[in-house]
């Protein structure tokens, strides 16, 4: 990617949180703010004008953005990414907009180095996630507001990606060179460190927030 390629749009009610977006993002190299809204007006002004390729959205901030509207949005403006920067933990809301196929979502205690690491993902058509998301998707809620990752070891995190890449625990452990109890032993303290119950969540965690696509050292 060259200088400056990825357009991004900032919509939200707020003038603070555009604000701290904006800075945010003028320190990176690869990406630039093309257009900010405050209301819905405004919005399809800025997208018809600017055509970035990501538009991060607070659906919270005003009636204008709330999530039927951006699945109407979506509709209309199918080339461009949806990444909702939010502080909704509600689990229907978060559910309707994985079901528009929005490309992102996160919180606002996620780190500057989160956000931009999520701009940079959903322009190469990734999705991302953050932790505390993924603990509302998977109904496992905690009092914590950390978005970093789980404490995972790099063998942790390679099984992880071999198991979503749907390689059979005897394709597994033939590769690691392990043994299949060794393998299924791994996976229960990978499960239990999650807090998941099933490989599905486990491989929807992986996709998710990114370990998927991670190169492990």
């Amino acid at each position: 990617m060259g200088k400056a390629s990825i357009r991004i749009v900032l919509a939200d009610a707020q003038f603070l949180t555009r604000t701290g977006l904006g800075h945010l993002f003028a320190g990176h190299p690869q990406i630039r703010v093309v257009g900010e809204a405050t209301d819905g007006e405004e919005l399809q002004v800025v997208l018809a004008s600017q055509n970035p390729q990501i538009l991060i959205v607070d659906h919270q901030s005003s009636s204008d953005f709330a999530l039927d509207r951006l699945a109407v949005l979506a509709k209309n403006h199918p080339a461009i990414k949806l990444m909702l920067v939010t502080d909704d933990q509600d689990h229907a809301r978060i559910r309707a907009a994985l079901a528009m196929d929005v490309q992102c979502i996160l919180t606002k205690h996620c780190s500057p180095e989160e956000i931009v690491n999520a701009v940079i993902a959903i322009a190469k058509d990734e999705k991302f996630f953050c932790h505390k998301v993924l603990e509302i998707i998977l109904e496992k809620p905690s009092d914590s507001d950390d978005c970093s990752p789980s404490n995972l070891s790099p063998r942790e995190i390679e099984i992880i990606q071999l198991i979503a890449k749907g390689v059979s625990t005897k394709e597994l452990a033939d590769q690691l060179f392990l043994s299949t109890h060794t393998v299924y032993t791994h996976r229960k303290n990978i499960m239990k460190k999650l807090g998941v119950h099933s490989v599905s969540e486990m491989i929807l965690y992986a996709v998710n927030s990114g370990i998927s696509s991670k190169t492990t050292t």
